[in-house]
């Protein structure tokens, strides 16, 4: 049995923050279980955006939700 596959990547989740305003807009970015970001693993134009999000919630992005994604996802 492959022990990798049973064990959750970073690419398996996303944090994605929805737009407020604009339906079927959002933000996401690949994250861990517990909705945690590598920055390092971001290129700048991504680590941006993200960090813009995390500043806006409440205003333009409503709280971010950790997702399955991929062909996986629930």
């Amino acid at each position: 049995m492959n022990s990798r596959a049973a064990i959750p990547t970073c690419d398996d989740y996303e944090l994605r923050f929805e737009s407020l305003f604009q339906s079927g807009r959002a933000l996401a970015f690949p994250c861990d279980a517990q909705g945690g970001v590598r920055l390092d693993a971001l290129s700048e134009r991504a680590r941006q955006n993200y960090l813009f999000a995390r500043a806006v919630v409440g205003r333009d992005y409503a709280n971010p939700v950790v997702l399955r994604s991929g062909p996986n996802r629930v």
